[in-house]
């Protein structure tokens, strides 16, 4: 059985590649007989594979039976919880462009997947799930630690399968990975029985499975007449603005991006997850736009006259009041989602195909502008509201954020979690690199830093990359996966690990404050909060603690002298902080608040 996703246009376009398998010499185990659970382990290699994030069960103990067997190419690491697994490989995709691999057992362990495999859904993330299944036989009878896994994950998979013939687990492992990588990246899962796992064919691995997929077709090259009608529009702009997604990133499109910027002059803003794709030191950066996005880029919106949207969803956190925002523009979308487009905002050019392609494809047909005159008004509005916070003497999370990315120099991947400090780390860490930020952006799922930081720490090993990896979670979102610590100091992950501690669900704490007359409801964790470095020593990893600027300043120097292992740094904030500016739920974007609330 195999189950096709219900969401329109998600089969639309591939990045040029792939995988591993393509173009591979004879594999050296064709032809063998083997159990489904052997073929699986032989899958996996073939396909490439260097890191699975699993937990093991009785529905797929043969295959890891198989795994202490034959001792394959590919690192198996024993997460603590089904959850920190998803958002682990979420972690090693985002951060290495590579599929993120997942093994769990049947039921719970499937079911404690469905917020990772929701979380890679929303963000666009490649991960391929593989989930163990009761029997054959026994699908639909309620047998022990049976879930419909089909059913339970269908609206938040880009395409799901169930291997019901052990000669079908080949090519169906290699279509997970086809589907999972290409177009536009998302989770697969593939649902195995255990009877399966236990019977025997022929391994042989596939080199193509298109033709075995019915109805997915991939186009990356975009429409010349679109393209030249693009270059036609940003010709005859005065005040055009480029507005970046995470579509950018995902696509590897970051030098082409940065060459029409610069060719035209034309200034950048990004959403949460297109940050480091544009460097935000480069004089055309305007930051992130959208809820919490710079006062300076949410006016460049307002008042463009060409808003160029490169790898982009138009999301309500960038928009806003749809009928209120950019009000002034034409729009060019470049995506390689059809369902994109002219969903949530008209275009009036779609430019549909690999973004990487499309912005070569466009390149030689942009020439320099003058737009100077833009660029002065600009400017006038990031002197009139710059980014800024209280210097009153007591510690400031942002405060903390300025800290980590002078003593990294921006040369590090932040993986950051849910609330306030997720907003304060996109204002102020000022990134430069593409992957250099990692975050959960459209399901807002707390607990998800802390993994996916060790996720991205094993794909930077892997790939022989020598950069930090500073994983930045409030006090209430590192709880919620802490168990993960146990892993990261088994491993002795070099991750930096900062708990920004105010004692509080801090962005509902904020909401509470401005539209909920300050009815402060279930949000203070003083009574409930662990000691953060006693948590950590009880795991075998350093701790430091900091509760003002001159303290924090001093732990991270120190922490910083620290490369063979895990580090956490608490630190004790001010709890009354706030994020701005702030556009309110369903404001335009022109109702920034940009202050506290004066008497």
């Amino acid at each position: 059985m195999e189950q096709h996703s219900t969401r329109p246009g998600s089969m639309t376009g591939t990045p040029a590649g792939d995988g591993q398998a393509q173009g591979q010499p004879a594999l050296p185990h064709t032809g063998v007989t083997m159990t489904g659970a052997e073929i699986f382990v032989r899958a996996l290699e073939a396909e490439g594979v260097k890191v699975v994030f699993g937990h093991p069960g009785g529905a797929v103990i043969k295959i890891y039976d198989e795994i202490a067997r034959l001792k394959p190419t590919f690192e198996h690491v024993l997460v603590r919880h089904e959850q920190g697994g998803t958002h682990a490989a979420e972690g090693y995709a985002k951060a290495t462009g590579q599929v993120g691999t997942v093994l769990v057992t049947s039921g719970p362990g499937a079911t404690n997947c469905v917020t990772g495999i929701a979380d890679a859904y929303m963000d666009s993330v490649p991960i391929v799930v593989f989930t163990g299944q009761v029997p054959v036989p026994l699908i639909g009878n309620d047998a022990f630690q049976e879930t419909d896994t089909i059913g339970v994950t269908r609206s938040i998979t880009k395409h799901s399968f169930q291997v019901r013939r052990v000669e079908d687990m080949t090519w169906m492992i290699r279509a997970a990975y086809h589907i999972a990588r290409t177009g536009r990246p998302g989770p697969v899962v593939v649902d195995l029985p255990k009877d399966v796992l236990l019977a025997e064919t022929t391994f042989q691995y596939p080199s193509d499975v298109q033709d075995r997929i019915r109805g997915y077709r991939v186009h990356t090259t975009p429409n010349p007449a679109k393209v030249e009608r693009a270059a036609r529009m940003i010709a005859r702009a005065r005040r055009p603005l480029l507005y970046v997604g995470g579509g950018v990133n995902g696509a590897g499109a970051a030098p082409e991006l940065l060459e029409l910027a610069h060719k035209a002059r034309i200034p950048v803003t990004t959403t949460l997850h297109g940050l480091g794709a544009f460097p935000e030191d480069d004089p055309l950066s305007l930051g992130m736009l959208g809820m919490h996005g710079t006062w300076y880029a949410n006016q460049a919106v307002q008042h463009c006259d060409l808003l160029i949207a490169v790898g982009a969803r138009f999301d309500d956190r960038v928009t806003g009041k749809l009928e209120a925002w950019a009000p002034h523009a034409k729009v060019i979308h470049m995506d390689i989602d059809q369902a994109c487009v002219s969903k949530n905002v008209w275009c009036d050019c779609a430019v549909l195909g690999d973004v990487k392609e499309s912005l070569r494809a466009l390149l030689p047909l942009v020439d320099p502008k003058d737009t100077q005159a833009w660029l002065d008004e600009i400017a006038a509005w990031r002197a009139e509201c710059p980014l800024a916070y209280e210097h009153d003497g007591r510690l400031h999370a942002q405060f903390v954020i300025e800290q980590l990315r002078a003593i990294s120099g921006g040369d590090a991947v932040v993986v950051s979690d849910v609330g306030q400090h997720q907003m304060w780390t996109a204002q102020f860490f000022r990134y430069k690199h593409p992957r250099s930020h990692i975050t959960s952006g459209g399901l807002g799922t707390m607990g998800f830093c802390l993994p996916a930081a060790m996720g991205a720490a094993f794909g930077l090993r892997e790939q022989g990359k020598d950069l930090p990896v500073i994983s930045i979670s409030g006090d209430g979102g590192f709880v919620m996966n802490a168990q993960e610590l146990g892993v990261i100091a088994k491993h002795r992950l070099p991750i930096k690990i900062v708990v920004i501690n105010n004692q509080f669900l801090g962005m509902v704490r904020q909401w509470q404050e401005l539209f909920h007359q300050e009815r402060y409801s279930q949000t203070n964790l003083a009574d409930t909060n662990p000691d953060f470095v006693k948590l950590a020593e009880a795991f075998g990893i350093e701790a430091m603690r900091a509760t003002s600027p001159e303290e924090a300043e001093d732990v991270i120097a120190r922490a910083w002298q620290i490369t063979d292992r895990p580090v956490l740094l608490e630190f004790r904030v001010v709890p009354e902080g706030m994020v701005f500016p702030m556009v309110p739920a369903g404001a335009a974007t022109d109702d920034m608040i940009t202050a506290r609330f004066k008497e």
